[in-house]
Protein backbone atom coordinates (compact mmCIF):
# COMPACT_ATOMS: atom_id res chain seq x y z
CA UNK A 1 0.00 0.00 0.00
CA UNK A 2 1.29 3.46 -0.93
CA UNK A 3 0.91 6.52 1.31
CA UNK A 4 -2.24 8.59 1.03
CA UNK A 5 -1.88 11.43 -1.45
CA UNK A 6 -3.04 14.93 -0.46
CA UNK A 7 -5.55 16.92 -2.48
CA UNK A 8 -5.23 20.67 -2.86
CA UNK A 9 -8.27 22.29 -4.46
CA UNK A 10 -7.68 25.41 -6.51
CA UNK A 11 -10.64 27.79 -6.20
CA UNK A 12 -9.46 30.38 -8.76
CA UNK A 13 -12.27 29.80 -11.20
CA UNK A 14 -14.99 30.29 -8.63
CA UNK A 15 -13.62 33.83 -8.62
CA UNK A 16 -13.63 33.84 -12.44
CA UNK A 17 -17.38 33.21 -12.43
CA UNK A 18 -17.91 35.88 -9.76
CA UNK A 19 -15.89 38.43 -11.68
CA UNK A 20 -17.87 37.84 -14.87
CA UNK A 21 -20.73 39.78 -13.28
CA UNK A 22 -18.66 42.02 -11.02
CA UNK A 23 -20.53 41.07 -7.86
CA UNK A 24 -19.76 39.10 -4.73
CA UNK A 25 -21.19 35.71 -5.72
CA UNK A 26 -20.07 32.95 -5.90
CA UNK A 27 -17.73 33.47 -2.97
CA UNK A 28 -14.32 31.71 -3.24
CA UNK A 29 -14.09 31.53 0.56
CA UNK A 30 -17.34 29.59 0.69
CA UNK A 31 -16.00 27.29 -2.02
CA UNK A 32 -12.90 26.73 0.07
CA UNK A 33 -15.00 25.65 3.05
CA UNK A 34 -17.04 23.27 0.89
CA UNK A 35 -13.81 21.83 -0.52
CA UNK A 36 -12.36 21.15 2.90
CA UNK A 37 -15.57 19.50 4.08
CA UNK A 38 -15.61 17.35 0.92
CA UNK A 39 -12.13 15.93 1.45
CA UNK A 40 -9.60 18.53 0.32
CA UNK A 41 -6.47 18.77 2.45
CA UNK A 42 -5.74 22.37 1.54
CA UNK A 43 -6.71 25.27 -0.70
CA UNK A 44 -4.73 26.70 -3.59
CA UNK A 45 -5.26 30.21 -4.97
CA UNK A 46 -3.29 32.00 -7.70
CA UNK A 47 -3.01 35.76 -7.23
CA UNK A 48 -2.17 36.94 -10.74
CA UNK A 49 -0.59 40.26 -11.61
CA UNK A 50 -3.73 41.31 -13.54
CA UNK A 51 -6.08 40.01 -10.79
CA UNK A 52 -8.18 38.23 -13.43
CA UNK A 53 -9.78 35.95 -10.85
CA UNK A 54 -8.49 35.87 -7.26
CA UNK A 55 -8.28 39.33 -5.66
CA UNK A 56 -6.17 40.72 -2.85
CA UNK A 57 -9.28 40.71 -0.67
CA UNK A 58 -9.78 37.01 -1.43
CA UNK A 59 -6.25 36.27 -0.22
CA UNK A 60 -6.84 38.31 2.95
CA UNK A 61 -10.04 36.37 3.63
CA UNK A 62 -8.68 32.93 2.74
CA UNK A 63 -5.48 33.37 4.73
CA UNK A 64 -7.35 34.37 7.88
CA UNK A 65 -10.06 31.71 7.50
CA UNK A 66 -7.67 28.85 6.85
CA UNK A 67 -5.28 29.91 9.59
CA UNK A 68 -8.17 29.91 12.05
CA UNK A 69 -9.05 26.35 11.00
CA UNK A 70 -5.49 25.08 10.94
CA UNK A 71 -5.61 24.28 7.23
CA UNK A 72 -3.01 25.32 4.67
CA UNK A 73 -3.29 28.00 2.01
CA UNK A 74 -1.06 27.35 -0.99
CA UNK A 75 -0.47 30.74 -2.61
CA UNK A 76 0.47 30.44 -6.28
CA UNK A 77 2.30 33.49 -7.56
CA UNK A 78 4.82 34.86 -10.02
CA UNK A 79 8.40 35.61 -9.00
CA UNK A 80 7.94 39.38 -8.67
CA UNK A 81 8.63 41.89 -5.92
CA UNK A 82 4.92 42.75 -5.64
CA UNK A 83 3.95 39.12 -5.03
CA UNK A 84 6.81 38.59 -2.63
CA UNK A 85 5.61 41.52 -0.51
CA UNK A 86 2.10 40.03 -0.39
CA UNK A 87 3.44 36.61 0.58
CA UNK A 88 5.67 38.08 3.27
CA UNK A 89 2.69 39.95 4.70
CA UNK A 90 0.48 36.86 4.91
CA UNK A 91 3.16 34.21 5.44
CA UNK A 92 1.04 31.37 4.03
CA UNK A 93 2.07 27.82 4.93
CA UNK A 94 2.87 27.13 1.27
CA UNK A 95 3.92 29.22 -1.72
CA UNK A 96 4.16 27.84 -5.26
CA UNK A 97 6.21 29.92 -7.69
CA UNK A 98 4.87 29.79 -11.24
CA UNK A 99 5.65 31.47 -14.56
CA UNK A 100 3.14 34.08 -15.61
CA UNK A 101 2.42 36.00 -18.80
CA UNK A 102 -0.47 38.45 -19.13
CA UNK A 103 -1.61 37.08 -22.49
CA UNK A 104 -1.85 33.43 -21.43
CA UNK A 105 -5.22 31.90 -20.57
CA UNK A 106 -3.67 29.65 -17.95
CA UNK A 107 -0.17 28.68 -16.87
CA UNK A 108 1.23 27.26 -20.08
CA UNK A 109 4.50 25.73 -18.92
CA UNK A 110 6.90 25.30 -16.08
CA UNK A 111 9.15 27.88 -14.48
CA UNK A 112 12.61 28.17 -16.06
CA UNK A 113 14.57 27.58 -12.88
CA UNK A 114 17.79 26.72 -14.69
CA UNK A 115 17.77 30.01 -16.57
CA UNK A 116 16.63 32.10 -13.60
CA UNK A 117 18.55 30.48 -10.75
CA UNK A 118 20.36 33.63 -9.67
CA UNK A 119 17.15 35.53 -8.95
CA UNK A 120 14.90 32.59 -8.00
CA UNK A 121 17.21 31.19 -5.29
CA UNK A 122 17.26 34.35 -3.11
CA UNK A 123 13.52 34.77 -3.69
CA UNK A 124 12.97 31.24 -2.37
CA UNK A 125 15.24 31.86 0.61
CA UNK A 126 13.41 35.00 1.70
CA UNK A 127 10.03 33.23 1.62
CA UNK A 128 11.41 30.27 3.54
CA UNK A 129 12.92 32.58 6.14
CA UNK A 130 9.40 33.95 6.64
CA UNK A 131 8.10 30.43 7.34
CA UNK A 132 6.55 29.41 4.01
CA UNK A 133 7.29 26.08 2.37
CA UNK A 134 8.26 26.91 -1.21
CA UNK A 135 7.35 24.87 -4.27
CA UNK A 136 8.55 25.43 -7.83
CA UNK A 137 6.12 24.62 -10.66
CA UNK A 138 8.26 23.03 -13.35
CA UNK A 139 8.17 20.63 -16.25
CA UNK A 140 9.42 17.08 -15.76
CA UNK A 141 12.78 18.02 -17.25
CA UNK A 142 15.98 16.68 -15.64
CA UNK A 143 17.80 20.01 -15.97
CA UNK A 144 14.95 21.97 -14.35
CA UNK A 145 14.58 19.45 -11.53
CA UNK A 146 18.29 19.56 -10.77
CA UNK A 147 18.23 23.36 -10.85
CA UNK A 148 15.22 23.37 -8.51
CA UNK A 149 17.14 21.34 -5.97
CA UNK A 150 19.93 23.95 -5.99
CA UNK A 151 17.57 26.82 -5.11
CA UNK A 152 16.88 25.37 -1.67
CA UNK A 153 13.15 24.93 -2.36
CA UNK A 154 11.58 22.05 -0.47
CA UNK A 155 9.06 21.03 -3.15
CA UNK A 156 8.61 20.76 -6.90
CA UNK A 157 5.20 20.58 -8.54
CA UNK A 158 5.41 18.77 -11.86
CA UNK A 159 3.33 20.20 -14.73
CA UNK A 160 0.93 17.45 -15.88
CA UNK A 161 -0.76 19.48 -18.63
CA UNK A 162 0.93 17.84 -21.64
CA UNK A 163 0.04 14.36 -20.40
CA UNK A 164 -3.58 15.29 -19.66
CA UNK A 165 -4.04 17.01 -23.02
CA UNK A 166 -2.64 13.99 -24.88
CA UNK A 167 -5.04 11.65 -23.07
CA UNK A 168 -8.08 13.81 -23.78
CA UNK A 169 -7.12 14.19 -27.45
CA UNK A 170 -6.61 10.45 -27.95
CA UNK A 171 -2.85 10.68 -28.54
CA UNK A 172 -2.07 7.50 -26.63
CA UNK A 173 1.57 7.11 -27.65
CA UNK A 174 2.41 10.70 -26.71
CA UNK A 175 0.50 10.34 -23.46
CA UNK A 176 2.69 7.36 -22.60
CA UNK A 177 5.85 9.34 -23.33
CA UNK A 178 4.68 12.23 -21.16
CA UNK A 179 3.68 9.88 -18.33
CA UNK A 180 7.09 8.18 -18.44
CA UNK A 181 8.71 11.61 -18.17
CA UNK A 182 6.57 12.43 -15.13
CA UNK A 183 7.55 9.14 -13.49
CA UNK A 184 11.24 9.72 -14.17
CA UNK A 185 11.01 13.31 -12.99
CA UNK A 186 9.30 12.30 -9.76
CA UNK A 187 12.01 9.72 -9.06
CA UNK A 188 14.78 12.22 -9.76
CA UNK A 189 13.21 14.92 -7.59
CA UNK A 190 12.65 12.51 -4.72
CA UNK A 191 16.22 11.23 -4.96
CA UNK A 192 17.40 14.85 -4.68
CA UNK A 193 15.43 15.27 -1.46
CA UNK A 194 12.53 17.24 -2.92
CA UNK A 195 8.90 16.57 -2.04
CA UNK A 196 6.96 15.95 -5.24
CA UNK A 197 3.57 17.44 -6.11
CA UNK A 198 1.77 17.43 -9.46
CA UNK A 199 -0.96 19.42 -11.15
CA UNK A 200 -2.49 21.09 -14.19
CA UNK A 201 -5.30 19.74 -16.34
CA UNK A 202 -6.06 16.70 -14.18
CA UNK A 203 -9.56 15.24 -14.46
CA UNK A 204 -11.27 11.94 -13.58
CA UNK A 205 -9.70 10.21 -16.58
CA UNK A 206 -6.14 11.28 -15.90
CA UNK A 207 -5.94 11.34 -12.11
CA UNK A 208 -5.25 7.63 -11.57
CA UNK A 209 -2.01 7.37 -13.61
CA UNK A 210 -0.61 10.44 -11.88
CA UNK A 211 -1.74 9.33 -8.42
CA UNK A 212 -0.07 5.97 -9.02
CA UNK A 213 3.36 7.62 -9.19
CA UNK A 214 4.59 6.68 -5.70
CA UNK A 215 6.77 9.75 -5.13
CA UNK A 216 3.87 12.16 -5.71
CA UNK A 217 2.60 13.37 -2.35
CA UNK A 218 0.03 15.99 -3.43
CA UNK A 219 -2.17 16.85 -6.40
CA UNK A 220 -3.46 20.37 -7.01
CA UNK A 221 -6.65 20.39 -9.07
CA UNK A 222 -9.00 23.26 -9.81
CA UNK A 223 -10.50 24.09 -13.19
CA UNK A 224 -11.95 20.64 -13.83
CA UNK A 225 -13.56 20.46 -10.39
CA UNK A 226 -15.17 23.89 -10.72
CA UNK A 227 -16.45 22.94 -14.17
CA UNK A 228 -17.81 19.59 -12.98
CA UNK A 229 -19.50 21.36 -10.07
CA UNK A 230 -21.85 23.02 -12.56
CA UNK A 231 -23.38 19.61 -13.23
CA UNK A 232 -23.08 17.73 -9.93
CA UNK A 233 -22.14 20.28 -7.26
CA UNK A 234 -18.74 21.11 -5.83
CA UNK A 235 -18.76 18.69 -2.90
CA UNK A 236 -19.71 15.62 -5.01
CA UNK A 237 -17.13 16.57 -7.66
CA UNK A 238 -14.38 16.80 -5.05
CA UNK A 239 -15.63 13.68 -3.27
CA UNK A 240 -15.32 11.63 -6.44
CA UNK A 241 -11.83 12.96 -7.15
CA UNK A 242 -10.80 12.14 -3.59
CA UNK A 243 -12.18 8.61 -3.99
CA UNK A 244 -10.31 8.05 -7.27
CA UNK A 245 -7.06 9.21 -5.67
CA UNK A 246 -7.58 6.86 -2.74
CA UNK A 247 -8.42 3.96 -5.02
CA UNK A 248 -5.23 4.54 -6.98
CA UNK A 249 -3.27 4.32 -3.74
CA UNK A 250 -5.09 1.18 -2.60
CA UNK A 251 -6.83 2.90 0.30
Amino acid sequence: MTARIRLGVNIDHVATIRNARGGAYPDPARAAMVALEAGADGITAHLREDRRHISDHDIDTLAAMLRERGRPLNLEMAVTSEMQEIALRHRPPAVCLVPERREERTTEGGLDVAGGHNWIAPFVQRLQDAGSRVSLFIGADPQQIEAASRTGAQVVELHTGAFCDAVREGRAREAGVFLDALRAGARQASDLGLEVHAGHGIDYETVEPVALIPQVMELNIGHFLVGEAIFVGLAPAIGRMRALMDEARGL
